[in-house]
């Protein structure tokens, strides 16, 4: 017997194809380093933050298993981005093309790079994800911001712990390697405290147009499942 799903909203859609580009475009930029008051930070985390909102969004409206799909969607695409680029640059080009060290400046991704990258934002998309959901339950729904601000000080904490470690142990000294971990985690935590006012609207509209406001109260919080009925 063919068990029947909820039918999928287009805002759904939409807020998911927001969460993956955001994720991908961060991934993009990451390379690009950039001053922050003397602090010396990738390029994403201007954006990467915004992909944990829309998570935070899916989460609290639609419940943890469909926040679950796009994540692992999310995962999908930007296995598929990384290997993409790798290939492309690896590619032979024309002698008279000038233009391939800056190619391979930009979108060159080492594998260690893809590596921590994927490690990083699965292990800390999914803890993000389970903690809102609990603490919605905890919270009986109520203190939005509690939710949205504790889940990302674990979820971020974690992915960036991951992806630092990955990437740069063993290339920079321990106290460098704590630093850019403390400086990355901290902003990241205010870019998000910041942004919780436009969380809360966001919030709001999404649940009152979809008249959806989900509680996780009987869910197997199983990454590995994409059962969203």
């Amino acid at each position: 017997m063919r068990k029947e799903t909820r039918n999928v909203s287009s805002l759904y859609v939409v807020l998911g194809c927001l969460f993956v580009t955001c994720l991908l475009i961060s991934n993009m930029i990451a390379g690009k380093l950039i001053s922050v008051f003397g602090v010396v930070l990738p390029a994403a985390v201007i954006l990467f933050p915004a992909a944990y909102i829309f998570g935070d969004i899916l989460t609290e409206v639609y419940g943890f298993k469909r926040s679950r799909l796009i994540i692992w969607t999310g995962f999908a695409c930007n296995l598929l981005m990384a290997a993409l680029f790798m290939v492309v640059v690896a590619l032979p080009h024309p002698d008279f093309w000038r233009q391939q060290n800056a190619y391979q400046v930009v979108l060159g991704m080492t594998p260690r790079v893809v590596a921590a990258s994927l490690a990083g934002y699965f292990l800390g998309e999914f803890a993000n994800s389970v903690v809102l959901s609990k603490m919605k339950l905890i919270t009986r729904g109520k203190w939005l911001f509690s939710r949205t601000i504790g889940s990302t000080v674990v979820g971020e904490g974690i992915d960036t712990a991951v992806f630092i470690t990955i990437a740069f142990a063993g290339t920079v000294t321990v106290p460098v390697l704590l630093g850019m971990m403390a400086a990355q985690y901290l902003c990241k935590v205010l870019y998000e405290i910041a942004a919780t006012p436009l969380t809360y609207l966001a919030v709001g509209w999404v649940k009152k147009k979809e008249a959806v406001d989900t509680y996780d109260r009987q869910v197997k919080y199983n990454p590995f499942s994409l059962e969203i009925d």
